[in-house]
């Protein structure tokens, strides 16, 4: 199961607990009905006290905020995210696109990648096995040269498989924890947005009460504000995937030249990786940019940028360590080398 398959989940999760709130409308009828009367009891003894003619047009709140807990599911929460939806999906379209595009160009740079290494005879056995033991069968014989230069050759190569076998590791490492930074975010967001569709009613029937009026509004930006964090990670993925596309394609043009070597770095592209993860956990704080979500929310997107400077914080550790063993193996290999090569003088 990949990570867009989890990410399906909870698409169809959300989905099959949306009706519940229709379960909280009993609820919410009798808070609401009881409200209606305290409001439009006070303005019409109001009216009447003072002589005054009713108006009968904020009267109408109460009956408005009452067909809306009683039709909650299909008219309160159908007609936002009906809205809102077509954001998601033109959101979910750029990231896909994106992602498309690098990893078209990503398989055309390792291939560029590989035949730069075989163009140049110096590496040539880096990258081919074919090329390495041809090389190997030329150094015939007990010769203290050939010797040397075997024990070099091996040592080379086993740098070289060593260093992209680390660089594979951290890379696959740092994309895991892209990946579920990501899906923290969806998942977070899911159950908010249960938790505001399930209690929803409840909002709208303590609205009916005076001095309970800006429940309603703060329901309703706090909503729009977090159902905003998917389309604004996919924005944080499209762009992120768009500038490793650019890079692919500097790196592209630099292997086309005959006379360029490769030199098998991804520190740039980890780099954007961390960037990435740390990104993923300031979007509540973007979306908040875009729909005030008032009280409440403003902490939860300073606690979940501490978790991000943690996360990131991991991931720095996890790449030194690895680096560290990495280095720790290669200079074992070496050792044995000359070890062997002191032996045979």
């Amino acid at each position: 199961m990949d990570f867009q398959n989890l990410h399906q989940i909870l698409r169809e999760l959300y989905v099959d607990m949306m009706p519940l709130a229709g379960n909280m409308a009993g609820i919410a009828k009798g808070i609401a009905g009881l409200g209606a009367l305290f409001y439009i009891a006070m303005r019409v003894w109001s009216s009447l006290a003072n002589a005054q003619h009713i108006d009968v047009y904020p009267l109408l709140r109460p009956f408005a905020l009452g067909i809306c807990i009683m039709f909650f599911p299909s008219l309160v929460l159908g007609t936002i995210n009906s809205v809102l939806s077509p954001v998601v999906k033109g959101a979910h379209q750029m990231v896909q696109t994106q992602t498309l595009d690098m990893k078209q160009l990503k398989e055309q740079h390792d291939l560029l990648e590989k035949e730069a290494l075989r163009r140049n005879p110096e590496t040539a056995y880096l990258a081919s096995n074919e090329e390495f033991d041809k090389r190997i069968s030329e150094l015939s014989g007990l010769n203290p040269k050939h010797l040397m230069t075997m024990a070099s050759m091996y040592y080379e190569r086993t740098v070289y498989n060593m260093k992209k076998s680390i660089g594979e590791a951290l890379r696959s490492f740092l994309e895991i924890l892209f990946q579920a930074a990501s899906l923290i975010i969806d998942t977070v967001r899911t159950f908010f947005l249960i938790v505001l569709s399930i209690l929803g009613p409840i909002v709208f029937g303590l609205a009916v009460w005076d001095g309970l009026q800006s429940s309603l509004a703060t329901w309703i930006s706090r909503y729009i504000s977090v159902y905003l964090w998917l389309p604004v990670s996919d924005l944080l993925s499209a762009m992120l995937a768009r500038i490793q596309g650019l890079m692919i394609k500097k790196d592209i043009e630099a292997l086309k030249d005959p006379l360029f070597v490769p030199d098998m770095n991804n520190a740039v592209y980890i780099i954007f990786l961390l960037i990435g993860i740390v990104g993923f956990f300031v979007v509540p704080t973007v979306a908040g940019w875009v729909v005030e979500a008032g009280g409440g929310m403003g902490n939860y997107g300073k606690n979940i940028n501490e978790s991000s400077q943690k996360a990131g914080g991991v991931a720095a550790s996890g790449g030194k360590a690895t680096a560290a063993a990495g280095g720790a193996a290669v200079g074992n290999v070496a050792g044995r080398i000359r070890a062997a090569l002191n032996r045979k003088k």
